[in-house]
């Protein structure tokens, strides 16, 4: 039985029992029982998170120094790199203009806001109940650099923290090999264990999520299940309009028309679909590329495997409705410094998504924390995370097939057939 499957009976099971349970959730022994689930389930979310800041420092460091070092630096990876940035600001801004209007159909009952945030029992519960100062836009720009990145990393400020590791790492590359060799040895090793660790806490997100699912539906009826609905649908729908964008701006910009990019791209997208997997699509993105867009092997066999390894169109949309539609469930309002963290965060930390099941949730815990969110609402979005990973996949394999017909607009590309 695979991990997707555990987890959904897990879900379901949780529903059932938190729906039988409900009618007596207030008896003294039922009562403890439920409470003795959240503790397994928050130690469980606990696990998570203590992984996040190494593996985040880890993957950023050891990837921006060897990138930089062995291919970014050559022109191709460089216009890759270029296309990378360029989309990631598409996709931001549709997470930010769009994705709010997304929600505007979504009403949560203020009773269920306040059952949740009263139940939650993760650190972050004093944070939600406080009232957050809203700091200024030259705050928000100062805060970027952190005086004390230990500090920042102990706060889970996650946006300081990434700008500090990429810095790093592009520091590491004026070293000399010699000197260079054992700071990466180190972090190479500790990003390694450390997705060790992480595949061992995700190997228990079944008991994870049943524990923190069933004493959350005994309390909340199917209030919660109708909003997770909701998210699913809006989370399909985000992935679904950036991907219609994606055909005009390459027709724009690599001058491509729309049809032809089409028929380019959808192999690769059937592939995406059945194994939500962008290295699995790999043999049909470079067959579309080469043979329907008659694209040089120069460009496709540098800049794709670059893209689907590295490139996470989808970060700054998953992230910001993943984010906003947690705060809607817990009452916690989102201003657009913090709406402008979540994006800026999501885009440069799209490099470092680890390459384990859900490791988008991974990275976005701390920084939900940090809003003023239960880190405890991330097993709602484990459990049900399948269809929007199918739609995220989707997104990001049509993205990489975007960004390397941008890129074979560079100089060096040879021209194209007739479009």
């Amino acid at each position: 039985m695979t991990l997707t499957t555990r987890v959904l009976i897990a879900l379901v099971a949780g529903f059932a029992g938190g729906l039988a349970l409900r009618p007596v959730a207030g008896a003294a022994g039922v009562a403890q029982g439920i409470a003795t689930l959240e503790v397994i389930g928050t130690l469980w979310v606990n696990a998570i998170r203590m992984t996040v800041v190494p593996l985040v420092v880890s993957l950023l460091v050891t990837g921006v120094s060897s990138s930089a070092d062995a291919r970014m630096v050559r022109s191709v990876g460089g216009r890759a790199f270029a296309s990378f940035i360029g989309l990631l600001g598409l996709a931001a801004v549709v997470g930010l203009v769009v994705v709010p209007l997304l929600f505007t159909g979504l009403t949560i009952d203020p009773a269920t806001s306040a059952s949740l945030r009263a139940t939650a029992v993760s650190g972050a519960t004093e944070v939600v109940t406080a009232t957050k100062a809203v700091p200024t836009f030259s705050q928000f720009l100062t805060n970027l650099i952190p005086i004390n990145p230990v500090k920042a990393a102990a706060d889970g400020a996650m946006l300081p923290l990434v700008i500090f590791s990429v810095l790093f790492g592009f520091a590491l590359l004026r070293l000399s090999a010699e000197q260079r060799s054992p700071v990466l040895g180190f972090f190479k090793a500790l990003g390694d264990a450390i997705l060790v660790l992480v595949r061992w806490i995700i190997s228990l997100s079944p008991i994870g999520v049943f524990c923190l699912m069933l004493p959350m539906v005994s309390r909340t009826g199917l209030d919660t299940a109708s909003a997770l609905t909701y998210y699913v649908v809006a989370m399909a729908a985000a992935n679904v309009i950036l991907i219609a964008l994606l055909y005009p701006t390459v027709w724009i910009v690599a001058r491509v028309s729309i049809a032809r990019f089409a028929r380019a791209a959808l192999p690769a997208q059937a592939v995406a679909v059945s194994t939500r997997s962008s290295l699995a699509s790999l043999p049909a993105l470079i067959e579309g590329a080469e043979q329907r867009l008659q694209l040089p092997e120069s460009v496709t066999r540098v800049a794709l495997p670059l893209a689907v390894s590295t490139f996470k169109i989808g970060s700054p949309l998953v992230w910001t409705v993943a984010s906003i539609f947690l705060a809607r469930l817990y009452g916690v309002d989102l201003t657009i410094t913090d709406r402008l963290t979540i994006a800026a965060t999501a885009a440069l930390s799209s490099f470092s998504v680890p390459g384990v099941p859900h490791g988008w949730l991974l990275l976005l815990s701390p920084l939900i924390a940090s809003l003023g969110i239960p880190v405890e609402s991330i097993a709602l979005l484990f459990a049900v995370d399948v269809i929007p990973d199918t739609f995220a996949t989707t997104l990001n394999v049509t993205a990489d097939m975007a960004s390397v017909a941008i890129v074979a607009e560079g100089p060096g590309a040879r021209p194209r057939a007739p479009t």
